[in-house]
C-alpha cells in the first residue's frame, strides 16, 4: 500500500481526510451519467456504466434484502438488480415509462440499478467537484465521491463501488449463484 493511501487525518488518527479521499477518487473530474431519484439528480462515473435498459421482468430472490429487487436475464446472463430508491431509504414508487435500469460494474460484478429516469452525460471538471459535506460521524457518506456543480445545478456524484457494503455484495453473489471470489479481486 502506498504512503498516500495510509495518510491520517489530523483530527482522527488512522482515518484519511475526506479531502484527500475525494481528490484520489475524483482525480481530474470526468464524464458522469446523471439520473434522477425522488426529484434529486445523481451521477455515476461513465466508465462504470455498461448500458442502460428499460425495466424488464425481475425474478424475486427469496431471503434477500428488500432493496435487492431480484435478478434479470440479460442476453443469457443473470444480473442482480438493486432498487436504488430503497437502498437509500426512499419510498418506493410505481415504475413509469421513464424508469430504467442502469447496468454497472461494481466491486467486480455486473448488476442493474433501478432509477427514476436517466438525464444526460456530463463532463464535470475536478474544479467543479466539491468535497462531500460533513454530516457528523454517525452519517456514512463514503459512497459519495463529491458534489458536482454544472449548469447552475448540483448533483450528488456516487461511488458505485461503495454504494453496497461488502456483506451486501456477498448476498448478491449468493442470489445470482456466482462464486463470491470470481471477479471481486479483478476490480
Amino acid at each position: 500500500m502506498s504512503a498516500r493511501l495510509t495518510e491520517s487525518s489530523p483530527d482522527q488518527p488512522g482515518k484519511r481526510s475526506s479531502s484527500l479521499l475525494n481528490q484520489e477518487r475524483v482525480g481530474a473530474g470526468g464524464k458522469f451519467l446523471t439520473f434522477f431519484l425522488a426529484g434529486e439528480e445523481y451521477g455515476l462515473e461513465i466508465l462504470k456504466v455498461q448500458e442502460i435498459i428499460g425495466v424488464m421482468p425481475i425474478t424475486r430472490v427469496p431471503r434477500t434484502p428488500s432493496f435487492i429487487r431480484g435478478v434479470i436475464n440479460l442476453r443469457g446472463k443473470v444480473i442482480p438488480v438493486v432498487d436504488l430508491r430503497l437502498k437509500f431509504g426512499m419510498d418506493g414508487i410505481d415504475q413509469t415509462d421513464e424508469t430504467c435500469i442502469i447496468v454497472v460494474r461494481a466491486q467486480g460484478i455486473e448488476m442493474g440499478i433501478i432509477v427514476d429516469k436517466v438525464s444526460e452525460v456530463l463532463d464535470i471538471a475536478a474544479a467543479d467537484i466539491d468535497d462531500t459535506p460533513s454530516f457528523g460521524i454517525e452519517v456514512d457518506t463514503d459512497y459519495i465521491l463529491g458534489i458536482g456543480k454544472s449548469a447552475g445545478r448540483v448533483r450528488i456524484l456516487l461511488d458505485i463501488d461503495k454504494v453496497l457494503s461488502a456483506q451486501e455484495v456477498i448476498k448478491i453473489h449468493s442470489a445470482t449463484g456466482e462464486d463470491g471470489n470470481t471477479n471481486a479481486e479483478a476490480a
